[in-house]
């Protein structure tokens, strides 16, 4: 089976985003150890008053749903079992 440019796209797509979620991660962890504290920082109040639309790993949840919907509906629509 040969790769479309679709799936080249999707495979570029996701390999940013992961490169770029692993550069953040170990930013993050080079933070916390320059800054190291035993109390955690304040909650800011926007996310106290959106809890779920500004956790990130909601959005990350909601985000994958979403693309795998849409990739479902393009795939069905794509090979015709729709």
């Amino acid at each position: 089976m040969k790769m479309g440019a679709f799936d080249f796209t999707l495979l570029i797509l996701a390999s940013v985003i992961l490169g770029a979620s692993l550069l953040y991660t170990f930013s993050v962890g080079r933070r916390r150890y320059a800054h190291p504290t035993e109390h955690d920082s304040e909650v800011d109040k926007d996310v106290r008053a959106h809890y779920a639309t500004k956790n990130p790993v909601f959005l990350a949840y909601i985000i994958a749903a979403v693309l795998a919907l849409l990739y479902i509906a393009y795939a069905a629509m794509r090979f015709g079992t729709y």
